[in-house]
């Protein structure tokens, strides 16, 4: 039986429509490319989660010019998948937002947490190039998620 984990992500998006996604390896389900995110502490709401995963994972701060990429805004999606997180099976029923920022790297300060995380690597996608991925992307239907967002705006 896989123990319940809710949870949250954001999907940054540049002004080109690129997302950033980082490149996980997990016990369970290997390699896959996910944007930044993760399992909500007690008491947290999915967007208070989403918005520390955040920054816990990039290192980013809210600066006068580039406030917004911190803020989950728009509800993206939910989606739920298995896997295990250190050793347990879990069910994670995951909230991903969207919000709108700068291209930039993760800062040095986030390299606790990629280890802890084993994120292998980063980088910007270009809103077509997730459905061409030769390794998985979570969610599944990010590609098409990301179509029908540019579409309603």
């Amino acid at each position: 039986m896989r123990k319940p984990r809710s949870a949250a992500g954001v999907a940054v998006l540049d002004p080109d429509g690129a997302v950033f996604l980082f490149r996980y390896d997990n016990e369970e389900v290997g390699v896959h490319w996910a944007m930044p995110g993760g399992g909500l502490e007690p008491g947290e709401s999915p967007r208070e989660g989403a918005r520390r995963e955040l920054r816990e994972e990039t290192g980013w701060e809210a600066t006068p010019a580039y406030r917004s990429d911190l803020e989950p805004g728009t509800l993206l999606c939910t989606w739920e998948h298995d896997f295990t997180r250190a050793g347990v099976p879990v069910r994670r029923h995951e909230h991903v937002y969207v919000s709108h920022g700068p291209r930039r790297e993760p800062t040095d300060g986030a390299a606790a947490a990629h280890a802890e995380e084993r994120i292998l690597a980063w980088r910007w996608w270009t809103p077509e190039q997730p459905a061409r991925a030769t390794e998985a992307v979570w969610p599944p239907d990010l590609a098409g998620l990301l179509a029908a967002l540019r579409k309603s705006t």
